[in-house]
């Protein structure tokens, strides 16, 4: 059963900075392409940040220079370290498995002074 757990979001000002985690189980994770999407209201889902199996990144250019993905095969998890983070950043924060078309429950972050 493929399930991928969020955690690390929060309340956090202007400026500031974050780390959300996915640990990820059911899946092979060491293959498989990753992402983190947004979600903020009344908007529509965006792609935040990729990564496949062996390394390779993508971002937003909104989140260019500020965000990092990165993962630990060894832990089947992702990671999205988020700095510098702007009131435009708030959004439920989701996981994705681009092979297994799966996504996480999300994970709130609010960025407000």
């Amino acid at each position: 059963q493929v399930q991928l757990v969020e955690s690390g979001g929060g309340l956090v000002q202007p400026g500031g900075s974050l780390r959300l985690s996915c640990a990820a189980s059911g899946i092979l994770f060491s293959i498989n392409h990753m992402g983190w999407y947004r979600q903020a209201p009344g908007k529509q889902r965006e792609l935040v940040a990729a990564i496949t199996g062996g390394g390779v990144t993508n971002y937003a250019d909104s989140v260019k220079g500020r965000f990092t993905i990165s993962r630990d095969n060894a832990k089947n998890t992702v990671y999205l370290q988020m700095n510098s983070l702007k009131p435009e950043d708030t959004a439920v924060y989701l996981c994705y498995s681009f092979i297994y078309d799966y996504w996480g429950q999300g994970t709130q972050v609010t960025v407000s002074s």
